[in-house]
């Protein structure tokens, strides 16, 4: 019977006597970004060492650039109207799929979050509450238009109604402080409104974005309508801000001077900033339908009917 011990990148098959049976070099993941249902590395060529709380290496990270996330919006524009015009139904069909495909891969996203400086427990935690909350939000895309959508009452002969639209394509810097639930909590509302999503991971805990990435390639995601790079919030966080097909921009960075730039470049085309600095991820607060609505645009239609209730009217 043998066993197998590990050192950096050489695994080591041993025999119970401890006569080495076996050597081979373990074969080391690629992490690469992940843009219109696709996984290119960074045009620019370069990456940034991402490390653990001891210094030891864990990954080489593509370090996007302002030409990636161009791409990036070029891909979620070209997705979003098609996204938004499937059947609620579907959507939420798609977003359970990432929960069950998310929860088959269970096991590595705990590994990945213990990697980054996560207890065994902590990272058990954060996945299932990850995946708890992506059927959270599949349960709501066929339902949050009859919370947000109104019968408004007119003096006029009209039949008056408003409802929900997707907004359109939305950037977002998720927090820094979580790899996965952040990333998860962040993307499923967005997407269960019928909106696509270009998401900057955290830098510091990035392996579970490209990981992530992977699970929504698979789950039946259209491309283009995720799209997740890696990178540093430093540089990309003007660039994000001042694309002009954008629509709406998340902020959850912990960086004040950060957002203050976003609010300002966001005036240039009128995004619709959201500040979600203050979300407490693993909490109630971290989920609700108010989510969704966050990136719904409210269209009112006037619909002309003849009046024939009048206090005036016989038979």
């Amino acid at each position: 019977m043998a066993k197998t011990v590990t050192k950096k990148n050489v695994k080591v098959l041993e025999n119970i006597n401890g006569v080495a049976k076996t050597n081979r070099l373990l074969v080391l993941k690629t992490y690469k970004i992940y843009i219109g249902g696709k996984f290119p590395r960074t045009e620019s060529g370069r990456y940034y060492e991402l490390k653990d709380s001891s210094g030891n290496l864990l990954a080489n990270m593509c370090l996007s650039s302002r030409k990636d996330y161009r791409n990036a919006v070029v891909a979620a524009r070209g997705a979003s109207g098609p996204w938004a015009e499937r059947a609620a139904f579907n959507r939420s069909q798609i977003l359970y799929r990432i929960g069950e495909m998310l929860e088959g891969r269970r096991a590595q996203f705990v590994d990945e979050l213990m990697q980054m400086g996560s207890s065994k427990l902590s990272a058990e935690q954060e996945v299932d509450l990850s995946i708890d909350r992506l059927i959270y939000y599949a349960g709501w895309c066929d339902k949050y238009t009859q919370i947000f959508s109104s019968i408004n009452p007119v003096a006029s002969a009209h039949f008056n109604f408003s409802v929900p639209e997707a907004t359109g394509v939305v950037a977002a810097i998720t927090s820094e402080s979580t790899g996965l639930l952040g990333l998860v909590s962040i993307i499923a509302p967005v997407i269960a409104g019928g909106n696509s999503i270009i998401a900057l991971a955290s830098e510091t805990h990035a392996l579970c974005a490209i990981s992530f990435a992977e699970v929504i390639n698979s789950s039946d995601v259209p491309g283009g309508v995720v799209n997740i790079i890696t990178g540093k919030e430093d540089e990309l966080h003007k660039h994000m801000s001042t694309h002009m097909d954008v629509n709406s921009f998340i902020y959850a960075g912990s960086n004040a001077e950060h957002l203050k730039t976003i609010q300002v470049n966001a005036a240039d085309n009128v995004k619709r900033i959201l500040d979600y600095s203050k979300v407490e991820w693993n909490s109630e607060e971290g989920q609700s339908p108010y989510f969704i609505s966050d990136h719904q645009e409210t269209k009112t239609t006037w619909h002309p009917i003849e009046n024939i209730g009048g206090s005036s009217s016989k038979y």
